[in-house]
């Protein structure tokens, strides 16, 4: 993959985990007070846990993955957490 197309999904990546994390949590939040997600929000808060929830199995595996090597199994979770894909490549690249 060319370095240009994956630095622009990582930061794509980043900001769409960030706007979910965001959104799950402004739900919660209202749901704390008994209120709920305006009705043309639902369908992008379950698209939003549907990418979470894909997104914390990756950095479970990377972070497993740089754990039996030479890498920081938090710091790498992390950071494939908020870029997927790209990041479990560049830790198996390795």
């Amino acid at each position: 993959m060319k370095p240009q197309i994956a630095n622009t999904i990582k930061i794509i990546s980043t900001l769409a985990m960030t706007s979910a994390l965001a959104l799950v949590g402004w739900n919660l939040s209202l749901h704390l007070n008994n209120q709920s997600l305006p009705p043309n929000l639902q369908s992008i808060f379950w698209l939003a846990s549907i990418a979470l929830t894909a997104h914390g199995i990756e950095g479970f595996i990377a972070a497993i993955k740089a754990s039996s090597g030479d890498q920081n199994p938090f710091t790498y979770g992390i950071y494939t957490f908020f870029v997927g894909f790209i990041g479990l490549k560049e830790l198996f690249d390795n």
